[in-house]
């Protein structure tokens, strides 16, 4: 069974950094576009961030660019979602999700969820 777990949510001051991961079991993730996506209280699911599982490009949404870094480490069938400056703003519920084919930042494209990690930013 296809499975995803995020992990490494928490409370952070404005300016920190957190690190999430996204750990797959039941299948590999070398085969799948990942995204990750944040909801915030009364706010639409939005796109973060995806990496393709062909050629490894990447993508940002505007207001993340320059401070989120996505990568994947196949060995460990994880990827990983590194946030520095973070603002008040980027609190909220991050998810990551897997898509084969083409890559997307659309979340109705992505049929395998996690569960979420809460992200706090706050002083």
């Amino acid at each position: 069974q296809l499975q995803l777990v995020e992990s490494g949510g928490g409370l952070v001051q404005p300016g920190g950094s957190l690190r999430l991961s996204c750990a797959a079991s039941g299948f590999t993730l070398d085969y799948y576009n990942i995204g990750w996506f944040r909801q915030a209280p009364g706010k639409e699911r939005e796109g973060v961030s995806c990496i393709s599982s062909s050629d490894g490009r990447v993508y940002y949404a505007n207001s993340v660019k320059g401070r989120f870094t996505i990568s994947r480490d196949n060995a460990k069938n994880t990827v990983y979602l590194q946030m520095n400056s973070l603002k008040p703003e980027d609190t909220a519920i991050y998810y990551c999700a897997a898509k084969l084919g083409l890559i997307s930042d659309n979340p109705p494209d992505f049929g395998s969820w996690g569960q979420g990690t809460q992200v706090t930013v706050s002083s």
